[in-house]
């Protein structure tokens, strides 16, 4: 697995749209791989392969486990994704691994129901996701629409600035307090098909991540 290079907001590709994956072979997965190691490393709970620099219609997300006080949920690989309903509106505080130091509070849905293609072209839905799960579906396909969080926005002097252990101590809470309040959301497959076929745990630390990329 490789770390990859973290775009930031200024750069091209991330106002550019991604193109739909048509190959679901070893590329895929290894890119797939090498984003989930990327976003452990920058502490994120979700990275769009445009952040990358690759425009491809993939993302990756990985929240707090609702069942476990530590515990990370198993990976999440969206390709192609669509969501395809919304309900009800909420104020979020957020953060992206493409904008960092900064956060913003903005809207975004209460409950947010997705369908995608899993890492070998299966597809699956998650229908009602709710708290940092459902934020996280929308920012990162936000990103693959050639979307940013601050976009959302309606002056960019609603970003305030925080310090690196002052954003990862906020995060923290944040994570926390979704996976206590929120729901399971509905899989209608397994979604946490790691790039070889098989069900893997993370190896990262199971401290919460911080911020939605």
């Amino acid at each position: 697995m490789s770390i990859l290079p973290i775009l930031y907001a200024d750069h091209p590709a991330l106002r550019t749209k991604a193109k739909r994956v048509s190959a679901f072979d070893a590329s895929l997965r290894r890119l797939a791989e090498d984003m989930l190691e990327t976003m452990h490393a920058a502490r994120g709970v979700g990275l769009a392969a445009n952040q990358v620099g690759v425009l491809l219609q993939i993302a990756v997300i990985q929240v707090l486990d609702p069942e476990s006080e530590v515990g990370l949920a198993e990976p999440i690989y969206l390709v192609n994704p669509e969501v395809i309903k919304r309900a009800g509106e909420r104020t979020v505080e957020e953060g992206c691994l493409s904008v960092p130091g900064y956060r913003a509070k903005l809207k975004r849905s209460e409950t947010v129901s997705v369908k995608a293609r899993d890492l070998f072209g299966r597809e699956f839905r998650i229908r009602n996701a709710t708290g940092l799960l459902a934020q996280a579906i929308e920012h990162e396909t936000d990103h693959l629409n050639g979307i940013l969080y601050i976009d959302h926005l309606a002056s960019l002097d609603e970003l305030y600035k925080v310090a690196p252990q002052e954003e990862e101590e906020e995060g923290d809470e944040e994570a926390a307090d979704d996976a206590e309040e929120a729901p399971e959301a509905q899989v209608s497959v397994p979604v946490a098909v790691g790039p070889e076929g098989r069900s893997a745990r993370s190896r990262a630390s199971p401290r919460a991540r911080t911020r939605a990329s």
